[in-house]
């Protein structure tokens, strides 16, 4: 700021004063306000702006607080040249951070957990519409057991004492359960796969109940099996299956499978949240599912089996699910056999599974 001639009192701070060569500049140098040489347009203007800037400052503390901040932008226009002196060229903007807010927490509830559940759910179908191989080549492979065991190997195999219908009514049980089974695998390679690529933890940074990705999971993979079994009925209906019971029975049996499946998921779940690696987790999947399902009556009778290997196809809970299924469908040797038995799995597998499960993804991520 260049000044020249005479000096004269701020009538503000009463320090002295050069006159300034520009007539804008009438700020006192020492004080920031106008100084004695401002007119009373200038004086007039500062003192309005200084009003504006005050009224600013109360709705800018007023919007941190979390009230309203109407009129703030325009304000900010008005107020922009605060120095005396008009400036050409866009108003500054300025970046205000509020203060953190604590997360809010939903209450929770029921309705908000099954609400969770249904929208991972959603999520897990969605991906079978949108990459349909997934569910085209989950079925390959049930219908090339139902054309194997029907036509190359069900002519060698011995009926069991007291079964009068076809080796395709013994064996479709057997397929349906195998189905299940080997599609809960899913679940597990599934929750490894969202755990390498972060979708867990996206999933553990909303405010949804922990279980949710573990129930939607094995739901969704539910829902699959539910549809592949349909498919499989309609192919051994083509082969020559038939249903031997009523309506009731056959339905009855079906949800029985399906809760079976639903039984392996959870345990594919804790082997998926365990291996944490999509290989891994598959192939730690078959290597026990294999001496269930085979080494079992899925396929022959237990009198077709070694002694030794009677006692254990006797009591392995593929087994006597399949023997209750067949029994639904066919009603042999009874329509409740091994009814109980099978209910007894289905019921106490969950109750040791699910909080291994729910316990090991709280752990892992």
């Amino acid at each position: 700021m260049l000044f020249f001639g005479p000096k004269a009192p701020c009538p503000r701070c009463g320090k002295k004063v050069t006159k300034p060569k520009d007539p804008n500049q009438y700020l006192c140098p020492h004080c920031k306000q106008p100084g004695p040489w401002a007119s009373p347009e200038q004086t007039s203007a500062w003192e309005a702006a200084r009003l504006a800037r005050v009224r600013y400052t109360d709705l800018l503390n007023q919007f941190v607080r979390g009230g309203s901040t109407t009129g703030l932008v325009p304000l900010l226009k008005e107020t922009a040249p605060l120095t005396g002196r008009e400036r050409k060229g866009p108003v500054g903007t300025m970046t205000i951070e509020a203060p953190a807010r604590p997360p809010q927490v939903r209450p929770s509830s029921v309705a908000t957990t099954i609400s969770d559940i249904l929208a991972v759910t959603r999520r897990n179908l969605v991906r079978y519409v949108r990459v349909p191989t997934l569910l085209v080549f989950s079925t390959i492979q049930p219908v090339m057991f139902v054309l194997l065991f029907r036509y190359v190997f069900g002519s060698a195999i011995v009926h069991p004492p007291g079964f009068v219908y076809p080796y395709v009514d013994y064996l479709m049980p057997g397929i349906f359960i195998q189905t299940v089974i080997f599609g809960s695998t899913q679940t597990g390679v599934g929750l490894a796969e969202d755990l390498s690529k972060g979708m867990i933890d996206r999933f553990r940074s909303l405010p949804m109940a922990r279980s949710a990705v573990l129930a939607g999971r094995t739901l969704s993979d539910t829902v699959r099996n539910a549809f592949v079994v349909l498919l499989m009925a309609v192919v051994g209906y083509l082969v020559g299956f038939r249903v031997h019971t009523g309506l009731v029975d056959a339905l009855g049996g079906v949800v029985l499978a399906l809760a079976f499946g639903l039984c392996f998921s959870w345990i594919s779940a804790l082997i998926g949240l365990a291996v944490r690696d999509v290989e891994s987790a598959q192939a730690a999947s078959f290597v026990w599912l294999f001496p269930l399902v085979f080494a079992s009556t899925a396929f022959v009778p237990a009198a077709a089996l070694p002694g030794w290997l009677q006692a254990w196809a006797k009591i392995n809970p593929v087994s006597v699910n399949v023997d209750a299924l067949r029994a639904a469908l066919q009603g042999w040797p009874s329509p409740t056999y091994h009814l109980g038995e099978a209910l007894a799995w289905v019921v106490g597998n969950p109750i040791v599974f699910v909080p291994l499960a729910v316990n090991k993804y709280r752990r892992t991520v």
